[in-house]
């Protein structure tokens, strides 16, 4: 699949009456700078008709004059601090073309061409890029890129879907809350965990790590497997079968339990070596009050479930299953304002730094998910209908694991699990099966 570039450009808000100040800013939360320094990549795919690439890019700009962030640049004030400064300074904005039609490139495998249909990553000071694809069959596939530090997966898919609404004549709806500032520590601190080593590390460590070299691995495929509601419905059977008159485990909870197990018995590890997984959670319910559903911003910490291989794969299903559930139990309220705290008190006395990194090419004997089920990612709609194919781009980080509703849109799931190539036949062999687990 060979692309053509047609143009690439800045493109800046458009205001339909005064424009803002250029010379504001936004101060970084505490879980912005926790969060990955990194640009990431999703891809959507539409049938004809498209509406025409001036009305997507005007679109575009009318949506960024309400999320002006996204416009701004990353950088530090007068007092060294992280900001967003509010310039205005603009997208990139790529229209490319390509002399194939979609059925012949579909469907779309996790393979490194899937980085033609977005802009580039690396060194980029724009905080979002579009890229706009037209096929000979009509047919538009958009790349879009955005970094991490301005907005988690929850923010950016609201403001993905905004841009639909003004590309529709909406207004948008609901609209973005902005202050970044609601998240105070207390008077005394309250430190109630252990954060260090966990979201924070010592810079000097970081930097070891940073200094091993983290290349890519040729011998890295990304397999994409696809579960159907009805294996769903007797997996979260399984997961919760000792759960006597307790809540059922949730489809997630079960089917990461399986994935974790499936995925350390391909991968051979000896017995007495510990896993875990590094698992999003979103903060926005969870802390008391609840933050709104309309926050703009990152507001996520992790779980880890963390034990032992044999244990893993000698339990039955509903031990992983509880393991995940009770790490993400624990995070909650508490949790989440004892980390405010050390962030703004021992993390700051002891120079410590985050330990999100997206550096790093093989998370083995670990997994790190990625869970974008309810994320309103398909209701990106310019006007011409939602897309029928969301997915990330091409991640090759072995044990880095997309989750994503199926574009069925039957309540299936469909899971982008990276492995070495040489491990990825045993994989194939247990992940539709509960038996050859158990046994």
């Amino acid at each position: 699949m060979k692309i053509r570039i047609e143009s690439s450009r800045i493109i800046k808000p458009f205001y339909e009456n005064t424009p803002p100040t250029t010379s504001s800013n936004i101060p970084l939360s505490v879980f912005d700078k926790v969060t990955y320094e990194a640009q990431i990549a999703i891809i959507y795919a539409y049938h004809p008709p498209t509406p025409p690439n001036t009305a997507i890019e005007l679109g575009l700009r009318k949506a960024l004059a309400v999320y002006r962030e996204w416009g701004g640049r990353l950088g530090e004030d007068e007092y060294g601090n992280r900001v967003i400064f509010l310039n205005d300074e603009g997208v990139r904005f790529v229209e490319a073309s390509t002399s194939s039609t979609l059925d012949q490139v579909m469907p779309f495998k996790p393979s490194p061409s899937l980085l033609n249909l977005h802009p580039h990553l690396k060194d980029v000071k724009e905080l979002v890029q579009v890229q706009l694809t037209r096929f000979t069959c009509g047919s538009l596939v958009v790349g879009f890129t955005a970094h991490h530090s301005v907005a988690d997966g929850h923010s950016t898919s609201n403001f993905l879907v905004a841009w639909g609404q003004v590309c529709r004549g909406l207004r948008v709806s609901p609209l973005p809350l902005h202050d970044r500032t609601i998240f105070t520590p207390r008077n005394p601190p309250l430190i109630q965990y252990q954060h260090k080593g966990v979201e924070f590390m010592s810079k000097s460590k970081k930097e070891h790590s940073l200094n091993e070299v983290h290349q890519i691995s040729e011998d890295v495929v990304v397999h994409k497997v696809h579960f159907t509601i009805e294996f769903l419905a007797e997996l979260k059977a399984r997961a919760s079968s000792l759960n006597r008159n307790n809540k059922p485990y949730s489809t997630f909870e079960s089917l990461l339990a399986h994935l974790w197990r499936a995925i350390t018995k391909a991968r051979g590890l000896s017995g007495f070596e510990s896993t875990q997984i590094r698992i999003s959670v979103n903060g926005r319910t969870r802390l008391n009050p609840k933050v709104p559903n309309e926050y703009f911003g990152n507001l996520v910490l992790w779980a880890f479930p963390t034990t032992k291989v044999k244990d893993l794969l000698r339990e039955p299903l509903p031990y992983a299953t509880k393991l995940i559930h009770d790490a993400i139990s624990k995070v909650n309220n508490d949790y989440f304002r004892s980390l405010i705290d050390f962030a703004n008190t021992n993390a700051k006395e002891e120079h410590l730094v985050p330990t999100a990194d997206m550096t790093k090419h093989i998370l083995s004997p670990n997994i790190e998910v990625d869970s974008w089920l309810r994320f309103p990612f398909y209701d990106l709609d310019f006007g011409t209908g939602c897309p029928y194919i969301f997915m990330p781009s091409y991640f090759p980080t072995e044990g880095m694991m997309f989750l994503l509703p199926s574009f069925i849109g039957d309540g299936s799931i469909d899971v982008f699990v990276p492995l070495f190539e040489d491990k990825l036949s045993t994989f194939k062999k247990i992940c539709y099966s509960l038996d050859l687990l158990e046994g």
